[in-house]
C-alpha cells in the first residue's frame, strides 16, 4: 500500500500534524510510524506539563506566535475532550536589583506578545500569591497552566485512528529514499511507501533529516535536566509556577517550582549534557551518541564559553544539597530533607557549528518532504498551533488539495 503521507514520530508534534491534516483532508491515507512502543515517550512524556503563555519568546518569532495561539487552542481541545488542566498562573521572580531591568524587558516582551493580564507585582504581591517565596519583584501571567501532555499526545492519536489514519509503534525508520515519485521508508517492520513524508523526530531530528540530504545543521546536541519532588507533606511551600528571570550569561532557564496535575510538586530541572539521546540517567552512555556530541565543532564552542556554568550544573546534579541551595533563592523555608530526587528528561537542544544555540522554531522541506528540525519548548503548549502551521506548508508545498482520495 501507498500512502499519503507518513509522518515520522510519534509525539505531541507528529500527532498534532496528523490530526490536522485528516481534518483538513479527511480522505488522505495518512500513517504515523513511531520507533517505540508507546506513544510520547521521549520528550511530550518527559517534560514538566507547564501551559506556557509565550512571555519568554522574541515578538514576532515562531514560538511567540504559536505559542499564544496554540495556548488558547489547547484550552479550548481539552475543555471539549474533558482533559483535565488548571490555570495555576505563574510568577517570574526577581530576588536581585541586577534582575529588574531583565523583568521590565520581559513585561514589555509578554505585551507585545500579546499575553493576557499580566501584573507587575511588587513583594507583598509575590507573597500574597506565593506565602513562602521571597522576591523584590515579580510578573505574574494568570494564563499560565498545567497539564498532563501525555495525556493530550494520546488522545490527538486517537483522533487520527478516529479519522482513518493509521498509527504504528515499535516501527523506526531507519532510511528514507525516493524513488518514482513516492518516498520508501526503510523500518524495523518492511517498507513503508508514502507520497509525501513528514519527520517530527525530536531527538533524532537531525538524523531524519540528514536522510534526505538535508544539512548537518541544525545538529541536536542532548541536555539532560534531573528533577526533584517536593515530599507530599511540604506541597504547602507553593502553589503556583515559580519561574526566574532569564540569565542571558546562562543558555537554559534556571531551576523553577512546578505543580503537577498530580498533585506532585516538581522542582528544577537542572541542565547537564546527556551521553546519550535518550539517556535519562547519568549512567546511561551511548558511546557513539556522545563522541558524535565531542567532536561537534558547535558544542566544543558552546563548552567553552559557559564551562564554569557547566561545572557547576553538574556539581548540582551530583550534590542535592548545591542543587537546593538553588531553589532556595526563591524559597527560603525550603530544606533538603523535604526533597526526593525526581524524573529526568531529555531536552533536544539544536545547535549550529559556530555554537550558537537555535532560538526559534525550524521547519524546512524538500521534494516530498518537510522537517521539523527544532521545536523545543513551548512546543507541546503550542502543538495544535504547529499542527496547523506545519499542514499550511504540506497544502502548498504537496498540493493536498488536488489529491484525489485513496481507494
Amino acid at each position: 500500500m501507498t500512502y499519503d503521507i507518513a509522518i515520522v514520530g510519534g509525539g505531541i508534534v507528529g500527532l498534532a500534524t496528523g490530526r490536522e491534516l485528516l481534518l483538513r483532508h479527511p480522505h488522505l491515507k495518512l500513517v504515523v510510524l513511531e520507533k517505540e512502543e508507546i506513544l510520547a515517550k521521549h520528550q511530550t512524556g518527559h517534560n514538566s506539563g507547564v501551559i506556557h503563555s509565550g512571555i519568554y519568546y522574541k515578538p514576532g518569532s515562531l514560538k511567540a506566535k504559536l505559542c499564544v495561539e496554540g495556548r488558547r487552542s489547547l484550552w479550548e481541545y481539552c475543555d471539549a475532550k474533558s482533559i483535565p488542566w488548571k490555570g495555576v498562573g505563574k510568577l517570574i521572580v526577581a530576588t536581585e536589583e541586577r534582575e529588574l531591568p531583565l523583568l521590565d524587558d520581559l513585561y514589555q516582551r509578554g505585551i507585545q506578545n500579546g499575553i493576557e493580564n499580566l501584573e507587575m507585582v511588587d513583594a507583598k504581591g509575590i507573597s500574597e500569591r506565593e506565602p513562602h517565596c521571597r522576591g523584590i519583584k515579580a510578573i505574574f501571567s494568570p494564563v499560565t497552566g498545567i497539564v498532563d501532555y501525555g495525556v493530550v499526545a494520546r488522545s490527538y492519536g486517537e483522533d487520527i485512528k478516529a479519522a482513518g489514519g493509521e498509527i504504528y509503534t515499535g516501527c523506526e525508520v531507519k532510511g528514507i529514499s525516493r524513488k518514482g515519485g513516492v518516498a520508501v521508508l526503510d523500518t524495523n517492520q518492511g517498507d513503508y511507501q508514502a507520497k509525501y513524508v513528514i519527520t517530527c523526530g525530536g531527538l533524532q531530528s537531525d538524523r531524519l533529516a540528514r536522510m534526505t540530504g538535508g544539512g548537518s545543521d541544525p545538529k541536536i546536541v542532548p541536555f539532560r535536566g534531573d528533577y526533584l519532588i517536593l515530599k507530599p507533606d511540604k506541597r504547602d511551600l507553593v502553589r503556583g509556577n515559580i519561574y526566574p528571570v532569564p540569565d542571558p550569561s546562562f543558555p537554559f532557564l534556571g531551576v523553577h517550582f512546578t505543580p503537577r496535575m498530580n498533585g506532585d510538586i516538581w522542582l528544577g530541572p537542572n541542565a547537564v549534557l546527556a551521553f546519550a539521546r535518550e539517556g535519562y540517567t547519568f549512567t546511561t552512555i551511548n558511546p557513539g551518541d556522545l563522541l558524535e556530541t565531542l567532536t561537534y565543532p558547535g558544542f566544543i564552542k558552546l563548552a567553552s564559553k559557559y564551562f564554569s556554568t557547566g561545572m557547576g550544573e553538574m556539581y548540582r546534579d551530583l550534590l542535592r544539597s548545591a542543587y537546593v541551595k538553588a531553589l532556595q533563592r526563591y524559597i527560603p523555608d525550603l530544606k533538603v530533607e523535604d526533597t526526593l530526587p525526581g524524573p529526568s528528561g531529555v531536552r533536544a537542544q539544536a545547535m549550529m557549528a559556530d555554537g550558537t544555540q537555535v532560538d526559534d522554531f525550524v521547519f524546512e522541506g524538500d521534494e516530498g518532504v518537510v522537517h521539523v528540525r527544532n521545536a523545543p519548548s513551548p512546543a507541546a503548549t503550542s502543538s495544535l498551533a504547529i499542527g496547523r502551521f506545519i499542514s499550511d506548508d504540506a497544502d502548498k508545498r504537496f498540493g493536498l488539495g488536488t489529491i484525489p482520495a485513496s481507494v
